[in-house]
């Protein structure tokens, strides 16, 4: 593969955010998830980092030098799971 078809690689599928942004986002000193999250809501969509976050995660390794296990990963705020707003105003009655 080459760099620039693995740069076209769908990393974040909600927010539709590429593996370059990632990188690009990195290269310009964004260097956690959650730097990483507000600069492009990678994350941030309907499945809330469950696809994306570790993909992120092992970019900002690789490209930092720092180990996997020491890159942060945010956690889940609820709802971590989508949820009806009709679901919500049941609760209310």
């Amino acid at each position: 593969m080459t760099e620039e078809q693995e740069d076209q690689i769908i990393i974040c599928r909600c927010e539709d955010i590429t593996l370059r942004e990632i990188r690009d986002l990195i290269r310009r000193g964004y260097q956690t998830m959650d730097e990483i999250k507000r600069a492009s809501r990678a994350g941030m969509g309907q499945c809330q980092g469950r696809t994306c976050r570790s993909l992120i995660a092992q970019e900002i390794a690789q490209m930092t030098g720092q180990p996997l296990a020491e890159v942060r990963i945010p956690t889940f705020r609820p709802p971590i799971r989508p949820v009806k707003l009709g679901v919500l105003a049941e609760a209310e009655e």
